[in-house]
């Protein structure tokens, strides 16, 4: 007699029940999965083709069905294997995206939704500081100049100056060697007068374009942005009654939709250089600060792209969560992204 994958799905659907309850499994109880569509009777036959194929036992007359030691093993190994072939998935997925991180964290929250049932939500990456990387200016007529300033996390600055005197080609390039290999490497706080007034000396001339690309390099590295936050899953919070009542889910759907209460939740859980082990922590009801989340769970970690560039991963459900499950899935999708990080580099665009 052969395991099909009829048989395989009845087999894994009692085994399933019966470590949730610790009671024989019945045909009635089985029938109830909605993804396998099969009457009582159907199921009654193939439990009794499993039993002789020593899968299962009925341990008294007319009771249910529990899991042999044959159906244990065969539910690990095959567990296992899916597993395996999860994960694989998984990053071939990420892969795809890892060329731009919106769309690489975009994915982040869907997978981990899909796999967990809960709603989840990923933050853009902070910045613990910003330094110059590169910066290039083009002559684009007699009075105007285009500055390109990227930073050490990749963001891309761009903006018109206008001059009040015209630059030559030779000059333009000057400044251009002056101010990469003056600026490189530095921070807001170290671009102080003395390093500015090194730049205006070697230039000799030209200050106010020096002031204005100065200034466009300030604001670059000071200015905050609005942290992007990518969301998934916020309807599997109806999946539990506790949660789907309207006033609960009202509340976890709009924080979700509209994500201004999210920010309270990087507040909570700031980012830091010192998180060891993607830092990974579970607030449990009141214990978190987002207020719509008060009935709920939440299971964070971080991720790191490079040096001083982190984000958070959180993961919302009932108090009653799977947290081995949901533990187990945001720590392999952190080596997941480690590796994608290490092997790739994702670049922010500022337009």
């Amino acid at each position: 007699m052969e395991l099909d994958e009829r048989k395989l799905k009845i087999l894994q659907a009692i085994i399933r029940t019966y470590l949730e309850t610790g009671e024989p499994v019945g045909s009635r109880t089985i029938s109830k999965y909605s993804d396998l569509n099969l009457s009582s009777a159907t199921i009654r036959n193939e439990m009794s083709d499993l039993e002789e194929m020593g899968y299962i036992l009925q341990p008294h007359t007319s009771a249910g069905r529990i899991p042999s030691d044959k159906g244990y093993r065969l539910y690990v190994d095959t567990m296992l294997d899916d597993k395996a072939q999860e994960v694989h998935d998984m990053k071939a997925e990420l892969e795809e995206k890892a060329g731009k991180i919106d769309d690489l964290l975009k994915s982040v929250a869907k997978l981990l939704a899909v796999n967990t049932n809960y709603a989840t939500m990923v933050s853009g990456p902070q910045y613990a500081s910003k330094k110059v990387k590169f910066i290039q200016l083009t002559l684009v007529d007699d009075s105007s100049l285009l500055a390109v300033i990227v930073l050490d996390n990749n963001v891309v600055k761009n903006k018109m100056i206008h001059m009040e005197e015209s630059m030559d080609q030779e000059t333009v390039l000057r400044l251009n060697f002056i101010m990469n290999t003056t600026l490189n490497g530095l921070d807001v706080m170290d671009m102080n007068l003395a390093v500015i007034q090194k730049i205006k000396e070697q230039m000799g001339a030209h200050n106010s374009v020096i002031d204005s690309v100065l200034e466009i390099i300030g604001n670059a590295l000071t200015e905050d942005e609005d942290l992007e936050i990518y969301t998934s899953g916020a309807t599997n919070i109806l999946k539990y009654p506790e949660l789907a009542d309207k006033s609960n889910a009202a509340q976890i759907l709009s924080a979700f939709e509209e994500k201004k209460d999210l920010n309270q939740w990087i507040e909570q859980d700031p980012v830091s250089q010192n998180d060891d082990n993607h830092a990974i922590q579970v607030y449990i009801g009141g214990e978190t600060q987002v207020e719509s989340m008060k009935d709920c769970s939440l299971v964070t970690a971080t991720y790191r792209i490079d040096d001083g560039v982190y984000g958070k991963v959180g993961i919302v459900g009932p108090k009653r969560m799977d947290y081995d499950k949901v533990v187990a899935t945001l720590q392999s999708m952190m080596e997941q992204l480690d590796d994608i990080f290490k092997d790739n580099k994702c670049y922010i665009i500022d337009k």
